[in-house]
């Protein structure tokens, strides 16, 4: 299978009790399932922080000044409709004073249209053990 490099950024989404938000999404290639945290590639000429607060925005609806301007670099494989992407992503993280539920209602109009029969679901995860 041949490799695309893509640069890409990530957004942890956390509360002020630590629980993670996580999106999950359905691969329009082979069906399979996976779960992320929001984000998505960097576009020519946009750097990491704004790709982070802009697919923050186009996938949750959350305010994408939550996002924090430190980060950490990740080198990755993804596998996704087909092909397969190498590259760092940029992890940051973005806090918000409580997520308004165990499943905070998420605006995601701003889906591109090859995405938007991908979505299958979200939650978030309650820390335990060493998180709590």
């Amino acid at each position: 299978m041949e490799s695309t490099h893509r640069p890409a950024s990530r957004v942890l989404c956390l509360d002020a009790a630590r629980r993670l938000l996580l999106l999950r999404w359905r691969d329009p290639f082979d069906g399979t399932y996976v779960w992320e945290t929001p984000g998505g590639g960097v576009e020519p000429g946009e750097t990491p922080l704004a790709a982070a607060r802009r697919e923050l925005a186009e996938e949750t609806g959350l305010d994408p000044a939550a996002v924090l301007d430190r980060w950490v670099p990740v080198e990755r494989e993804v596998r996704w409709n087909g092909k397969r992407y190498v590259g760092t992503e940029h992890f940051f993280v973005a806090e918000f004073a409580e997520f308004a539920e165990e499943r905070p209602p998420l605006v995601r109009t701003g889906l591109l249209p090859e995405e938007r029969s991908s979505p299958a679901g979200y939650r978030v995860l309650v820390p335990d053990g060493p998180w709590s």
